[in-house]
């Protein structure tokens, strides 16, 4: 089976972040090494990570100083830790996993994953579910991603917002494909987008290239309708919109 390491980014999470390590941890398959990354926690975080490394010589922590929020830092924090791992010259991996401070999987969860990604080398980006829904493409915590393709066509994740939509649709622009695997299974313990300031997230239809027309038209679709339907067509419908605008997209992460 396929290696991997985790990649988990906290701040102020000293309710959580004890559980989300412990939870990649007790995995069936094991990450050969976990980086933490301590966006300047003001709380007990930093004493507890602390607690967690002096057990487990496998768990890294990169601590930044306290720069206050800022949801644009978290993709960032992503790529310090791949600088990390490439510094220390920790162990290769077949794939990397993105965590957060707040999920926690069942324990066959990574070796679901890595197996149909290991049947099939087409597969950059994959994911398990959270919820009922059935979505189209991987998305939030629990990614798994290819480092062979990471490292030939990225390298580290462009530092815009975005970067999300922008990696699985430079997988399809080359090649590969992504894909939801329902039967891995994942809990977030605070409710979705709790911490988060949603008006930041128009900066990632920018990156996209969306034009301001079709994001008047989804966000009326959104109150319009009903709340659910709009929820499951939203997917669909960024999907059309941001093969209209890749090369617009790869144009400006690349610049």
């Amino acid at each position: 089976m396929g290696s991997y390491y985790a990649i988990v980014t906290c701040r102020n999470s000293e309710n959580e972040i004890e559980n989300a390590i412990i939870s990649l941890l007790k995995q069936t398959t094991k990450p050969k090494y976990v980086i933490v990354v301590d966006d300047g926690s003001i709380d007990g975080t930093a004493s507890i990570l602390e607690g967690l490394k002096s057990k487990h010589d496998s768990l890294y922590v990169i601590t930044n100083t306290d720069l206050g929020y800022d949801i644009g830092r978290v993709v960032k924090n992503w790529n310090s830790a791949i600088n990390l791992a490439r510094k220390l010259n920790l162990e290769k991996t077949d794939y990397h996993m993105i965590s957060t401070d707040d999920t926690n999987y069942e324990e066959p969860y990574a070796e679901k994953i890595m197996n149909k990604m290991d049947a099939d080398n087409n597969i950059a980006i994959s994911s398990g579910n959270y919820d009922s829904n059935s979505y189209a493409t991987p998305h939030g915590a629990g990614r798994f991603v290819r480092n062979s393709f990471f490292e030939e066509f990225l390298g580290l994740y462009p530092e815009k917002m975005g970067y999300e939509s922008v990696i699985l649709q430079m997988s399809l622009y080359h090649g590969f494909k992504n894909q939801v695997n329902n039967d891995a299974r994942f809990s977030h313990t605070r409710q979705l987008g709790a911490n988060h300031h949603f008006y930041e997230f128009g900066a990632s239809m920018r990156t996209l290239g969306y034009h301001p027309l079709f994001v008047l038209g989804r966000f009326a679709q959104c109150f319009e309708g009903n709340k659910n339907e709009a929820e499951d067509a939203n997917y669909a419908d960024i999907q059309i919109e941001e093969y209209l605008y890749l090369g617009t997209s790869i144009g400006r992460i690349k610049s």
